[in-house]
């Protein structure tokens, strides 16, 4: 028994000594983009997480004092200021960035919940010919990467003189999100009762209205959790909007962002600042769709039958 508690004991130091070692991996550098982004100084504080500013140091008769090259000599101090998240909005595009990005994110959201959606409940509900070489096909197309298709679709774009449109994004990207939600939200489908299916049909429902009145409030886990996918998407994406948008009025937020630290005028606080605003909406989703996203990713992981 003396054994066994010793083990026990020094089996929960060692998992605790694990959650912290991970929790500060985690928040140190989200602490140290939020001090930055207080920091008056323009460069990389450093000072750590802390926002400071350099003042000159004064002796007692208040002359300056000064180092042995004969510059005056300096003490970080700290200092907190939201001079970085004004100059976001007043001497770059931020707020520009900030709506084209939100509203392909949103377009694409709403988009990808209805496309997704109905073309999971065909998959689940219906039986027709090419179905199992449908759903093959979905699921190869999930086993290659996004990036190799750029070039193509950098081609269709230019043909269809769509270089510079948002609607493009949002296009790419609902497509793109095809293969894997429809197996998702299919999944999900499949666990549904289909004595539900036959009872609607004796009252007379049509499977239009089986759809909205009861396979979709029912599927609303799985409808959050593609939503709040489908949203991070267009919101956090570099490469795509990169290769198809070069104008500054229709720049996304994760191509301004980098502007801002790529170049001899680079400001790493204003970044910093404009990092934080970023982080905003995803972390409002998370917190108020947490219940569902896990709900969601559990049962639309069951591919059914």
């Amino acid at each position: 028994m003396k054994l066994y508690k010793v083990k026990k004991v020094v089996t929960t130091i060692l998992v605790y000594i694990e959650l912290t070692a991970v929790a500060v991996a985690i928040l140190y550098p989200l602490a140290w983009v939020l001090g930055s982004s207080l920091n008056p100084q323009a460069g990389i504080s450093r000072s750590g997480i802390l926002p400071t500013r350099d003042v000159p140091v004064t002796g007692p008769d208040g002359a300056a004092v000064l180092n042995a090259d004969g510059s005056p000599k300096t003490e970080s101090r700290i200092a907190v200021t939201l001079n970085n998240y004004k100059k976001l909005f007043t001497k770059t595009s931020y707020g520009r960035w900030y709506l084209n990005t939100l509203f392909v994110a949103v377009i694409t959201t709403l988009f990808s919940i209805i496309i997704h959606t109905m073309t999971a409940f065909v998959f689940a509900r219906f039986r027709f010919k090419g179905q199992k070489m449908g759903l093959l096909l979905v699921m190869i197309l999930q086993m290659f990467p996004s990036f190799m298709g750029l070039t193509a679709l950098y081609m269709v774009a230019l043909n269809f003189n769509m270089l510079n449109n948002l609607f493009m994004l949002v296009i790419i990207y609902v497509a793109g999100g095809i293969p894997g939600n429809i197996w998702l939200v299919r999944g999900y489908m499949l666990n549904i009762p289909r004595s539900m299916d036959e009872a609607a049909s004796i009252d007379g429902v049509t499977k239009l209205q089986l759809f909205y009145k009861i396979i979709l409030p029912l599927s609303m886990p799985i409808i959050f959790f593609i939503a709040v996918t489908s949203f991070m998407g267009p919101w956090m994406d570099y490469m795509l909007p990169r290769y198809l948008i070069n104008e500054d009025a229709k720049r996304t937020l994760a191509i301004g962002l980098f502007d801002l630290i790529n170049g001899t005028n680079a400001d790493f606080a204003a970044f910093c600042a404009g990092a934080v605003l970023v982080a905003v909406p995803i972390t409002a989703l998370y917190m108020g769709f947490q219940r569902f996203l896990l709900e969601g990713l559990m049962a639309g992981a069951n591919k059914g039958e």
